[in-house]
């Protein structure tokens, strides 16, 4: 199925899909996500990359990365893996360096929860680093709560946890909401 985001008339059509992590598509986000981190937090921040088995990010282990593509390229994406029965964990939330300011980031973070609402979580739980405002400001802005004191130094708390719990959504509504392509071959 395609999951078409509604961009005013004069922008490209947007397309969201759902793909494995091995898929080609995928390197930018990896490759830049690995960058920023290293960036903000040294060299050893390309390790938070790989501290998950990408099996965990595939729907028989309760997950999903999806990708979205403007004109075939990859220009925002992002994940979720199971962190428990009722809660799935946001992970790799990710913009084309070339691509901030659009609003890609939001258009994610939502048709990650309209998936883990479709698969039955009710809790959405993520950590961002504390060098990460912009993640910070996203995730607040998108109605999550922090589990942190907002008024401290975020480098005296470590990663910023936070959490949002989903309200269910009828079955004709799921049915009836655009959803992404599945990709033949690439999704397990």
């Amino acid at each position: 199925m395609t999951s078409v985001a509604q961009p005013p008339s004069s922008a490209p059509e947007l397309t969201v899909i759902q793909v494995a992590v091995s898929d080609p598509r995928v390197r930018p986000l990896l490759r830049e996500l690995g960058d920023e981190y290293s960036m903000r937090y040294g060299k050893d921040a390309h390790a938070e990359l790989a501290r998950y088995p990408d099996e965990e990010f595939t729907r028989p282990y309760g997950g999903v990365l999806l990708l979205v593509l403007e004109h075939g390229e990859p220009v925002a994406g992002g994940a979720f893996r199971r962190y428990d029965v009722t809660t799935a964990e946001l992970k790799r939330i990710w913009t084309h360096s070339a691509h901030r300011r659009r609003g890609l980031a939001r258009l994610v973070v939502a048709e990650l929860e309209q998936e883990a609402r479709i698969r039955a979580y009710r809790r959405i739980y993520l950590t961002t680093g504390p060098r990460q405002p912009e993640a910070r400001g996203l995730y607040l802005a998108t109605g999550y709560t922090p589990l942190f004191d907002t008024s401290a130094d975020p480098e005296t708390i470590g990663p910023l946890p936070f959490e949002k719990h989903l309200s269910g959504i009828a079955r004709q509504e799921i049915r009836a909401a655009p959803r992404w392509r599945m990709e033949s071959g690439n999704c397990r």
